[in-house]
């Protein structure tokens, strides 16, 4: 499941993520993108950048935040899908699909 944390995005770094995101508009509030977890720090994600792989993310604590460029996790799942991890390389906690609950046939 993933964290219930949101965070309104302030003007000043909603105008600075704009300049950088390839098609200028950004959410004015985002969600932490990581599971559950103990952790005060959160990480919401803005915009996918230019550099292949590379993604602009709002990085927060209670009571601080700023913007952060960061490296797309490069780790898929090893089942016959390979779903892609959306986070960022190094990030705490699970990967985004092993958050995703299993699929169970209606038939079995």
């Amino acid at each position: 499941m993933r964290c219930k944390h949101w965070r309104r995005v302030p003007l000043n770094l909603v105008q600075e993520a704009r300049q950088l995101a390839p098609a200028g508009c950004v959410d004015r509030a985002v969600q932490c993108q990581l599971s559950v977890h103990e952790g005060d720090e959160h990480y919401g994600l803005l915009a996918e950048l230019d550099d292949y792989g590379v993604a602009l993310w709002l990085r927060w604590r209670e009571h601080w935040m700023n913007l952060v460029v960061l490296r797309d996790c490069p780790v898929a799942a090893s089942d016959p899908d390979g779903d892609g991890c959306c986070l960022f390389a190094g990030h705490p906690e699970q990967h985004t699909w092993e958050d995703t609950p299993k699929e169970v046939s209606c038939t079995s």
